[in-house]
């Protein structure tokens, strides 16, 4: 096979296929079975008998050529339009021939059944304080391209990564719903890169619902850089810069439309449900194995280059390496920091009204406050009822100047 010539026939036509060079078979005594094409013992299936006799039986030629083709996977150029049972079968015969462990063949490999299966091959991705795993893997995660569910907390980003263009990337835009980025020393210079994209060219992130920032240095001037999502309806902000009060519920309900939850947490900001899942979830986590088992001295050693072209400093890179994952020091304080917000029915009280309502409630005011008061319900009943909309436009603009001006 080594020097001859092979021909492809498809769709009726056939064609010479140059430069391919076929996967070598696994070393063997016989000096018989050097071709590919050679039966080969993964072709049989070992058995015994009643009088525990071993017999074997072949396999069916569509199991024979399954492994030949995950052999070879990094010479297939597409996989669009065969079928999902066929493809479910092809990853897992390549991942039991352990192919996405070769960097050289991997990222090829995953971007094969990614372009063609898109996210069954994996929908979600957790690598919540997995920073190793992440940095050493980033080029093959990018190549999971319709993902629903990210988590990438505690994966010490900073204010410029690349994953950054990644996540805005018109990639990820129609399929990305949550996206966790905390414990990230994200700051508000961070989230005005993460966001300019968006903010810029109005790509990205459209069909993003929930986000989770917390535990990252951001104040309340990093609000209104993420006013350009468009389906935002969740937002964690625990830990940060910004602290819970009257201010911060009347700036998140005018830049977002969403209030503060103060019954109790959100489950969707409830990491313990955050989970890998597709076909590729055991590739994951047999990247995550493989790392544990690699050398200490060796996995330092082969991603200096790497974390040097990021960071630039060996020093700061062995210290990320090394840290802790960001925890909470008690449930008590978790539950104390935990600032949520969502975006209410259309019914629902705004916060100005809530505040209002609960003044009211004080204990029994006295005769002469009556009028006090009922000029105080008034303004409440005043306030808005709903999410905040547009401003309404001036009498004087014409019905072209209000399209234009919606179109921002």
């Amino acid at each position: 096979m080594d020097s001859s010539t092979i021909y492809v026939r498809e769709r009726g036509n056939l064609r010479r296929v140059s430069d391919i060079v076929l996967a070598q078979p696994k070393p063997v005594s016989s000096c018989r079975r050097t071709n590919p094409l050679v039966l080969r013992k993964e072709h049989f299936i070992f058995t015994y008998n009643a009088e525990g006799s071993l017999r074997y039986t072949t396999k069916s030629l569509f199991d024979i050529t399954l492994l030949f083709v995950a052999d070879n996977i990094h010479h297939v150029d597409s996989l669009v339009g065969f079928p999902e049972q066929i493809g479910d079968r092809l990853f897992a015969a390549a991942e039991e021939n352990r192919v996405f462990l070769n960097a050289d063949v991997s990222q090829k490999a995953l971007q094969l059944f990614s372009d063609a299966y898109g996210d069954m091959v994996l929908g979600s991705l957790c690598l919540r304080n997995k920073f190793p795993l992440f940095h050493e893997r980033m080029d093959e995660i990018k190549t999971f391209h319709s993902l629903k569910s990210l988590d990438l907390f505690g994966c010490r980003l900073g204010d410029d990564h690349e994953i950054y263009l990644h996540l805005t990337s018109s990639s990820l835009a129609s399929s990305l719903i949550q996206l966790s980025i905390g414990g990230n020393s994200l700051s508000d210079v961070g989230l005005q890169r993460l966001t300019a994209p968006i903010r810029m060219m109005r790509k990205g992130l459209d069909c993003l619902q929930f986000l989770d920032v917390s535990y990252n240095p951001v104040s309340e001037r990093a609000l209104r850089y993420i006013t350009c999502l468009p389906k935002l309806e969740k937002l964690d902000i625990s830990a940060t810069s910004m602290k819970l009060g009257t201010r911060l519920k009347t700036t998140i309900w005018d830049l977002l439309g969403l209030i503060y939850s103060e019954k109790k947490p959100l489950d969707t900001f409830d990491h313990s449900r955050c989970k890998t899942e597709g076909w590729a979830e055991q590739v994951v986590n047999q990247w995550e194995t493989n790392n544990s088992q690699m050398p200490k001295q060796k996995k330092i050693d082969e991603s200096r280059t790497s974390a040097l072209r990021f960071f630039g400093r060996q020093k700061f890179v062995r210290e990320v390496l090394n840290a802790a994952p960001v925890v909470h020091e008690s449930e008590e304080e978790a539950e104390r920091e935990r600032l949520h917000f969502y975006k209410p029915a259309a019914n629902t009280h705004t916060p100005e009204r809530q505040t209002c309502s609960s003044t009211n409630r004080q204990a029994e005011p006295s005769r002469h406050n009556v009028k006090k008061r009922q000029r105080q319900s008034e303004r409440c009943d005043g306030s808005r009822q709903s999410p905040p909309t547009k401003r309404l436009p001036s009498p004087a603009l014409t019905a072209e100047d209000i399209d234009l001006l919606n179109s921002y």
